[in-house]
């Protein structure tokens, strides 16, 4: 298992960004959540297996439809034991 945190840039505010990585996420069978940052960023916090880290990584280049993504940058990180799932944040 491995953590990423995992930040996305571009108009990914305000067109279904975060509920579409909670569905994409839950696909890949990931635990963590995601959040809007204020600086109109998205942020991610990802947990699991490294080939489904990889295609979540790979899946937030494109995003939703209306999503139009300018950069991705994922870290190593750790994840809080307590999540379970994959959620949806309030603003940081």
């Amino acid at each position: 298992m491995t953590t990423q945190r995992i930040y996305v840039s571009g108009r990914v505010q305000g067109v279904s960004y975060r509920d579409w990585v909670v569905r994409t996420a839950k696909k890949f069978g990931l635990i963590g959540w995601v959040r809007n940052l204020r600086d109109g960023r998205v942020e991610i916090l990802a947990d699991g297996e490294d080939e489904a880290l990889g295609q979540l990584v790979d899946a937030c280049r494109e995003g939703p439809p209306l999503a139009r993504v300018e950069h991705v940058e994922a870290v190593p990180d750790t994840i809080d034991k307590w999540c379970k799932g994959f959620t949806k944040r309030f603003t940081a």
